[in-house]
């Protein structure tokens, strides 16, 4: 507990010396009065990241505009958000295409790629700079269907880029093999469900998905099926549930029931340590760590409220220039912290938790809060 406090202090420290705020593009120096010269172009690369995201409407895409306007520095550093396809061409984007530097990638879509595209070395092509949140495994299906291994020899939808990742992997390790159509779009998947044609829909989304929170489901037709957190999935998935106060049009009022999340992770292209293009991505990492204080206050997405840059992803490598910021803020503990930041932090603890012990994990996310709290009152 302590050590996780002192490292929270010492990153706070650093994000407070660092500032914040963007700057706006100067003129450059004897200019001509009439107009501004435009930027050299081999500046503007230099200071310039892309991160594919995905089609317009979920966090991805809007956190990408997000980093797009809170790390802005001019010509220093310009981030440029691409809508992407989704988590699994996100990925192959990343390892195939010249000008990707970054982008949003759901972990499980690094099995599904492994296997799918025959890429069995795919964990040493890229790196991970650090996880943002975590996407739900819902499976919408017929009230019939009573649990996972009912879907044996049924029709299932699972959408290319939000869904059959999942599907095929769980369904593997659970044992059950499905007729999956993933070529239909969403909104066409979703009437073939509510038309018969489907028994189940999978979908990878966040909780509160409005696509399944609108679903009619009158006289009772669909459900929520529960997913158990068993050994097989867990070096993959993360135990979460549902409650019928986020579904109340799936799940009968007061019940809960269990499922798995992913970790939506921002992933790199492992680039050489002395190239260009990892200069450029590690003056982005700079930039995030600096200012993902601003990123979780509002108007940014509420999903930024649930990244912890210094939790770790299994069975993969940490960017080097993420990793060095985090060896950097762990070494600062052995210089021992103001006492005053300490007391602060110690009394917001307090205040936010109304116990003195808790976990590392608790702590790290409070820290996130103190973060927004001390932006905010500064």
């Amino acid at each position: 507990m302590h050590g996780v406090l002192r490292l929270a202090i010492c990153i706070l420290l650093t994000v407070v010396a660092s500032g914040a705020g963007s700057q706006p593009l100067a003129p450059k120096q004897g200019a001509a009065k009439q107009g501004v010269e435009s930027p050299e172009r081999d500046a503007l690369n230099a200071g310039t990241v892309t991160v594919i995201t995905a089609p317009i409407g979920g966090p991805m895409s809007i956190m990408g505009s997000d980093m797009a306007s809170v790390l802005d520095d001019g010509d220093k550093l310009r981030v440029l958000p691409i809508l992407g396809k989704g988590a699994v061409q996100n990925l192959i984007d990343i390892i195939r295409l010249k000008n990707i530097d970054m982008g949003f990638v759901t972990s499980d879509a690094l099995e599904f790629v492994k296997t799918e595209y025959n890429i069995p070395d795919i964990s040493n092509r890229v790196r991970y700079i650090a996880p943002l949140f975590h996407n739900e495994i819902h499976i919408v299906a017929r009230q019939e269907i009573k649990t996972l291994q009912d879907l044996n020899g049924r029709r299932v939808f699972a959408e290319r880029s939000i869904g059959l990742p999942a599907a095929r992997i769980i369904f593997k390790r659970m044992g059950i093999e499905a007729d999956i159509d993933s070529q239909t779009d969403p909104d066409g998947g979703l009437q073939k469900l509510l038309s018969g044609e489907r028994d189940a829909w999978v979908a990878s989304v966040s909780k509160n998905a409005p696509v399944i929170k609108n679903i009619k489901n009158e006289g009772g037709k669909f459900h929520l099926l529960s997913i158990p957190y068993d050994q097989p999935l867990q070096d993959i998935y993360l135990p979460s549930s549902f409650s019928s106060e986020e579904y109340p049009n799936l799940l009968p009022p007061g019940t809960t029931i269990d499922t798995v999340a992913v970790s939506t992770v921002l992933m790199v292209y492992n680039w050489p340590a002395e190239s260009d293009r990892y200069k450029r991505v590690a003056r982005f990492v700079d930039a995030l760590f600096d200012k993902i204080g601003q990123l979780q206050q509002p108007p940014r997405h509420p999903k930024w409220r649930d990244t912890v840059l210094s939790a770790n992803l299994s069975g993969l490598v940490r960017f080097k220039a993420a990793q060095d910021r985090l060896d950097k803020a762990q070494a600062a503990m052995s210089t021992s912290p103001n006492p005053a930041d300490v007391e602060e932090f110690r009394t917001f603890l307090s205040q936010r938790n109304g116990r003195e012990r808790v976990s590392p994990e608790e702590t790290a996310k409070i820290y996130n809060n103190f973060l927004r709290w001390r932006d905010g009152q500064r």
